[in-house]
């Protein structure tokens, strides 16, 4: 019972100027209120655990709500940059569907310049031919003639006739190297049917390094580099494909020319450039029962959080659509194709892609 009941209880005991009566009424009234009071405390303590209950839950239903809104906007944030690699993935195929229909392009204009530079080949190496019958005439109508024909004019036509033949040895040489250069690009588009064959490595790299130098040259940011070609005689045929390895070779050339370009702009907005001459080193050797290709440049460095994901395909450094990312990964599974190896080793203003062919295959 309630305390202050009780107390009204035990007072109405002591008087005893009520009688009995009102006293019983009394007391069965002040029970009643006590049991009414008893159930309303009841119903108080119920309500409050309720309502503490219902907080508790409610702020479990806030957190578990704020949780789910994170984990929401964390999806929204990786479906945001799953789409913009998606896009620009699609950028890089259709780029790269470009760079192969280009490729057509230029093995079609590399087999159409191929058919004349054949007929002046072939007609200047006639030509001088015809040249040595001129001689050999010459000296047969002087035999015959006699004096009749002064010395001065057969030596003057003699003049002639060389300087001709040199002019003619010039076009073969220069037509010799335009095919040359043809029929790299025509190797280069065709890619190779996977047949390892004897191959003179000396003379792939410095065809290929030329190659992509003049092609470097021609673009539309050309810059002035020093080749440095440290080729060793003892380095010989080694099994190659030909077609598939020239492409290590152009792709190695050409990252190494954007990142020397690069390095030039920087160092002519900061010095005016003066200071700074590129440079690409290119060295083959025998080592052990490989033969080594370096490819080294004096450009920037690779920084070492970079050079971890250059050989994945997709990445890469270059801005816009000026890359596709597919360069180096191409490269090393056509290294890995030859059971090779690439070592990329990189450090402030020098870089060294180096390569290790097996001399068996």
């Amino acid at each position: 019972m309630n305390s202050d009941l009780q107390s009204v209880l035990d007072l109405l005991d002591e008087e005893s100027s009520i009688s009995p009566e009102r006293a019983e009424a009394i007391k069965k009234a002040v029970k009643s209120a006590d049991k009414k009071l008893t159930i309303a405390e009841f119903k108080l303590q119920r309500t409050e655990k309720v309502k503490r209950t219902t907080s508790i839950l409610l702020e479990e239903t806030i957190e578990e709500l704020e949780l789910k809104r994170k984990t929401v906007e964390e999806s929204k944030e990786e479906l945001q940059l799953s789409l913009a690699e998606l896009k620009e993935t699609q950028e890089q195929l259709i780029q790269q569907e470009k760079l192969a229909s280009l490729g057509q392009l230029t093995a079609g204009i590399a087999h159409e310049i191929k058919n004349p530079l054949n007929f002046v080949n072939n007609f200047a190496e006639l030509s001088v031919e015809l040249l040595q019958e001129i001689r050999e005439e010459m000296k047969l109508i002087k035999a015959r003639r006699g004096d009749s024909i002064p010395d001065s004019a057969l030596v003057e036509i003699s003049d002639l006739v060389d300087d001709i033949e040199t002019n003619l040895k010039k076009i073969h040489e220069h037509g010799s190297r335009a095919d040359s250069i043809v029929k790299s690009m025509l190797q280069h588009s065709r890619g190779g049917d996977g047949t390892l064959e004897p191959t003179d490595l000396n003379q792939l790299v410095k065809e290929y390094v030329n190659l992509t130098f003049h092609g470097m040259r021609a673009g539309k940011h050309p810059i002035n580099v020093d080749i440095d070609l440290q080729l060793d005689e003892d380095v010989e045929e080694i099994p190659l494909m030909a077609e598939n390895f020239s492409r290590v070779i152009l792709n190695l050339c050409n990252n190494a020319f954007d990142a020397m370009r690069s390095k030039a702009k920087s160092e002519t907005s900061n010095t005016g450039g003066e200071s700074y001459q590129p440079k690409l080193t290119i060295r083959t050797r025998l080592q052990q029962n490989y033969a080594l290709v370096e490819i080294e440049d004096n450009g920037p460095g690779i920084p070492p959080e970079v050079k971890n994901k250059i050989l994945q395909p997709f990445f890469t450094t270059k801005k816009g659509k000026e890359g596709t990312g597919l360069g180096l990964s191409i490269t090393n599974d056509i290294i890995k194709m030859h059971r090779g190896s690439l070592q990329i080793i990189s450090e402030r203003g020098k870089t060294i892609f180096s390569i290790r062919i097996p001399l068996e295959p």
